[in-house]
């Protein structure tokens, strides 16, 4: 990494070339389905159960927010360009076939 999450240009160990790797909204995908979804549960709870004022949403369910949705970034986008040279995954282009000539 060049930064918390900008890709370097090449692995500084093995000159391995960055430019085919695209996670694009992957991380954040993966971030919103298994860390935001605790996030709103316990907002939610903490309204039904215990009437929570705002202030009090703000200074517990912020945090947990925080911490459960940005630490998980880097690494998911890390795991995504793993994935991404070990599968040689590219980008999907059409095959056109010529037209039958009978």
């Amino acid at each position: 990494f060049n930064g918390f999450l900008t890709l370097a240009p090449k692995c500084e160990a093995c000159g391995l070339d960055y430019s085919f790797a695209d996670p694009a909204d992957g991380p954040a995908f993966f971030v919103i389905c298994f860390a935001c979804v605790p996030s709103v549960a316990l907002a939610v709870w903490l309204e039904v159960a215990f009437g929570a004022s705002l202030l009090t949403q703000f200074l517990v369910t912020g945090p947990f927010m925080l911490l459960t949705c940005v630490p998980p970034l880097r690494p998911l986008k890390g795991w995504l360009v793993a994935s991404q040279y070990f599968y040689k995954a590219e980008e999907g282009k059409l095959v056109r076939r010529a037209p039958d000539p009978s």
